[in-house]
């Protein structure tokens, strides 16, 4: 009866031993970019003071390394710009969620943005808003944009190849309007689109060293204007620079 008893004990040990080593086994390996957006969301962005959870989730779940050329996906989870070509770049991570929290979003807006780029910050909108609305000026970047958004199965972005500075009249008015490139002025048509009760950010002034990120709010067509701190952007192009 002992004997018995040992080879029942031993059995199972062996039977537990196994589950262990074939779970092991399945178990699928980590990913390393998911582990080092985590890092950037925990250290880079709430650990800087940005609190709102549409944003951290958002920035949890965009593959930022899906939005630079492959030769800078190493880099894409450090806190600084990256170049997109065309001479522009993919903003600094902790700059995207500052200017998406500074806009106060609920989640059922209306957004026009302004230089699309490389559809990272588009990206982290469409995951919080109703509808993205995103105009870039410069052909190439625009076409790269549109089939990299389509892949990603962002059906609730919209792309358009067009001069920003004169917004997208069509689709107006917007409850916001963001501009992610450098103006030493607020476009007229943009004010003119945005709704009572919207809010407008942009990086204003000089667009050759550095601008102060500006949040407008518009109330019964008056407008108050707050500065958020010193940015570095990348210039409108187009007509913003005829101005």
């Amino acid at each position: 009866m002992q004997s018995l008893r040992m080879k029942l004990i031993v059995s199972f040990l062996m039977f537990i031993l196994i589950c262990t080593i074939t779970g092991a086994h399945s178990a699928s390996p980590s990913d390393p970019m998911e582990k080092r957006r985590a890092d950037m969301v925990k250290w880079d962005i709430k650990g800087r003071g940005i609190s709102d959870k549409k944003v951290l989730n958002a920035m949890l779940k965009v593959e930022r390394h899906r939005f630079v050329d492959e030769s800078r996906q190493s880099d894409a989870y450090s806190d600084y710009p990256l170049p997109i070509g065309e001479g522009q770049t993919i903003s600094q991570p902790y700059v995207v969620a500052l200017m998406t929290e500074a806009v106060a979003l609920k989640g059922n807006e209306r957004v026009l943005e302004i230089g699309t780029g490389s559809g990272y910050q588009a990206a982290i909108l469409g995951e919080i808003v109703k509808e993205v609305f995103t105009i870039e000026i410069k052909r190439g970047l625009y076409e790269k944009v549109q089939k990299r958004l389509q892949l990603l199965g962002y059906g609730n972005i919209r792309v358009r190849h067009d001069d920003g500075y004169f917004g997208w009249e069509e689709y107006a008015p917007f409850d916001v309007i963001m501009v992610t490139a450098s103006a030493n002025h607020i476009p007229p048509p943009l004010l003119a689109q945005l709704k009572e009760g919207g809010r407008l950010i942009i990086p204003l002034g000089s667009t050759v060293f550095y601008q102060n990120l500006t949040l407008v709010k518009k109330d019964k067509g008056k407008l108050t204007v707050k500065e958020l701190g010193g940015v570095a952007f990348v210039p409108m192009t187009g007509q913003a620079q005829k101005k």
